[in-house]
């Protein structure tokens, strides 16, 4: 079997606005052909232009290369390979962020083909069948008001989830006494059920060991990226300091630095985000460094159903796999893409897809919809 093209879709919804921490008011889709016919699905998040120049950018020289060269005529069951392929054709212009992010999604697609063609599910390659559901919490933005917070928390609640995460929004925007109304509000709304609070980035350390004492009363399951993603120095601190567990990491697109908040910012949750991070073959091997070191691995996915299924069979993978994240966001991007979007079941799991490769089949309507460019017949 050989690689014959590499598609890459940029989706767009018709207003997107640039002030609003989002991500899914648009999409990078990706489709790797075959000569057999067989195509395999991915999706990046990153700046969907940026990351579709670097798939398909001509060769300049061996270190600065478009994917799509790299790939052609390629065995897509080299997986491994073709990733450190991928890393080495782009060092010139890459070793991290967009470049990092474009591989993400050529990686999974991938994986799909290689699961497609061997009739089986992907998780069973990545680390096997741990478990056959995955407990989701609902991701959200965080409203501006108390009353709005409350409204929206109690209705995902009444839909089954059994943890909330609500983050950016107005949150570290306007004052420590909203955040603390708007946290509050969230708690009384949620009950029993877990509730994660996402800062977004916008604390220093001594701010954010204040505020995250301020929070111990509403018992969160994890508060996430109130620093900078550099701050190393000030994770470690606010994490040594105070009994939250502090979550980072999907701003990261390299293995060596999820190392580093593991092991310089000592955070109690890494949040690989499969879409950015290089894809599974790297994400793999933090889940089992994760494991070794006894630390919650919980990826991140805001982004469309393609996403929610790698990360579902990479939560599957894990022996300590115990979260994954669902965006309840209301973009057609997010929540149509798929033929056959994702259910909550009454436990507040998600089945786990156990047909070949990712399991999942677009629904080509909606992708012909949001598609700026022409879409291949598929």
């Amino acid at each position: 079997m050989k690689i014959t093209d590499v598609e890459a879709i940029p989706l767009r919804l018709p207003y997107v606005d640039g002030d609003r921490c989002d991500g899914t008011q648009d999409a990078l889709i990706i489709r790797v052909h075959t000569d057999e016919g067989l195509v395999g699905l991915g999706e990046v998040d990153s700046s969907p232009t940026v990351a579709k120049a670097i798939i398909d950018a001509p060769p300049s020289h061996s270190l600065a290369r478009g994917l799509r060269d790299i790939l052609l005529g390629q065995d897509p069951f080299d997986v491994q390979m073709l990733w450190r392929k991928m890393v080495e054709g782009t060092i010139y212009f890459g070793r991290a962020g967009a470049a990092l992010q474009a591989i993400s999604g050529v990686d999974i697609a991938l994986w799909d083909i290689v699961g497609q063609a061997t009739g089986q599910p992907i998780h069973k390659f990545l680390g096997g069948s741990y478990r056959d559901r995955v407990r989701v919490y609902a991701s959200a933005i965080m409203p501006e008001t108390v009353k709005e917070v409350h409204e929206q928390v109690n209705y995902l609640a009444d839909e089954g989830y059994t943890a909330i995460k609500l983050g950016w929004g107005p949150l570290g925007r306007v004052s420590e006494n909203l955040d603390i109304e708007l946290v509050r509000a969230a708690r009384a709304a949620a009950g029993s059920n877990d509730l994660m609070i996402d800062i977004g980035l916008v604390w220093d350390a001594a701010q954010a060991t204040r505020m995250a004492r301020r929070f111990e009363e509403f018992n969160l399951f994890w508060l996430e990226e109130p620093l900078p993603p550099d701050d190393l120095a000030g994770y470690a601190k606010l994490a040594d300091s105070v009994d939250i567990r502090i979550a980072a990491g999907e701003q990261e697109t390299t293995y060596q630095g999820f190392i580093d908040l593991i092991e310089k910012g000592h955070v109690d949750v890494v949040q690989p985000d499969l879409a950015r991070a290089g894809g599974l073959t790297p994400a793999v091997r933090l889940a089992q460094y994760a494991y070794d070191h006894n630390i919650l691995c919980v990826p991140h996915a805001f982004s469309t159903g393609i996403l929610v299924a790698a990360s579902l069979h990479y939560v599957a993978s894990m022996p300590h796999g115990r979260l994954a994240e669902f965006t309840v966001s209301e973009s057609p991007i997010a929540r149509d893409l798929l033929a056959e979007p994702f259910q909550l079941e009454t436990d507040g799991t998600v089945r786990v897809p156990q047909t070949p490769g990712l399991g999942i089949k677009v629904n080509e309507e909606v992708l012909r919809r949001y598609a700026q460019v022409p879409v291949k017949e598929c």
